[in-house]
């Protein structure tokens, strides 16, 4: 990603807070102490969902866009399956107006509103051409269920502060990242192995510390397993609303879920698409292909 030129506001209000501490949280008597410990110990609490099935409410702003995109406001269906499996629904009150499908490897897109259907290989540029949000598919399906992508660091470091786990990643390159881990306030005397922990923030910035990335996942609700014969049943705190923000190119994408099934069954094909009768095929590529 290009340098940004600013901090998102919302998380200079968020970094704010932290330093006042104002939520008065506590940290666990028994901490971490060591960044792949509580990156892998989040990702095993999410293991658990598979796959997802939502509907959202997708706000997206985009500043200095032409008019007919400088705000898309719409419902999106949406499916993903681990590890890099995605379709998104842009629906009407007519139904579909266009539908990008990725299995990890090839992507289409068909925009019923132009009669257009678009073919390729999967990649960020591609799966933008709907969602305005260039992250490979893998890494929207991260975002999705709550995860973050992580840059290639060299230099991993982590410290509880204000109740929450901030994990710092340092590249050869001189970017960074920051990943705060929220520890649930019922879990500050459990061992670190049973303590259950909730993504709220990451911000990537470039070697000048400017922001290209930032993502904050709230309003986490336990979502049921429906294999699940225990009792109580067993499952997953999803976050259903996600904010995207891409700084330097004015992207500012705001997803919020209305319903989010997990470990479902899913058709054989959901992640391919063809072309219906009429519609337009042009191929796509990728960037420097």
């Amino acid at each position: 990603m290009s340098a940004a030129r600013s901090v998102a506001p919302a998380a200079i209000v968020f970094a704010a807070m932290t330093q006042l501490g104002c939520s008065g949280a506590r940290c666990p008597t028994s901490s971490f102490t060591e960044a792949d410990e509580v990156t892998h110990h989040h990702a095993r609490l999410l293991a658990w969902a598979e796959n997802l099935r939502a509907e959202a409410t997708v706000d997206r702003r985009e500043a200095g866009a032409p008019v007919e995109r400088a705000r898309l406001r719409g419902t999106v269906l949406m499916l993903a399956e681990r590890p890099d499996r995605v379709r998104f629904d842009a629906m009407t009150q007519f139904g579909p107006a266009a539908t990008l499908t990725s299995d990890g490897e090839s992507f289409a897109l068909m925009d019923l509103r132009e009669n257009r259907f678009f073919v390729g290989p999967s990649c960020a540029e591609n799966i933008a051409l709907l969602l305005g949000v260039p992250m490979e598919a893998e890494d929207i399906g991260r975002v999705l269920f709550g995860e973050a992508p992580q840059i290639e660091a060299r230099e991993r470091t982590v410290v509880c502060d204000g109740g929450s786990y901030r994990v710092q990643l340092r590249a050869d390159d001189g970017a960074t990242q920051e990943l705060v881990y929220e520890v649930r306030q019922t879990d500050v005397e459990a061992a670190p192995e049973a303590q259950r922990l909730r993504l709220r923030e990451t911000t990537v910035r470039d070697a000048e510390g400017h922001a290209e990335l930032v993502v904050h996942w709230d309003d986490h609700r336990f979502v049921v397993d429906p294999r699940s014969t225990s009792s109580p049943q067993e499952g997953v705190a999803m976050p259903h609303r996600v904010h995207v923000e891409l700084p330097e190119q004015g992207v500012d994408t705001l997803v919020r879920f209305e319903r989010i099934e997990i470990n479902v069954e899913l058709p054989e094909g959901v992640f391919v698409q063809s072309p219906r009768p009429g519609l337009s095929v042009e191929p796509v590529e990728c960037g420097g292909e």
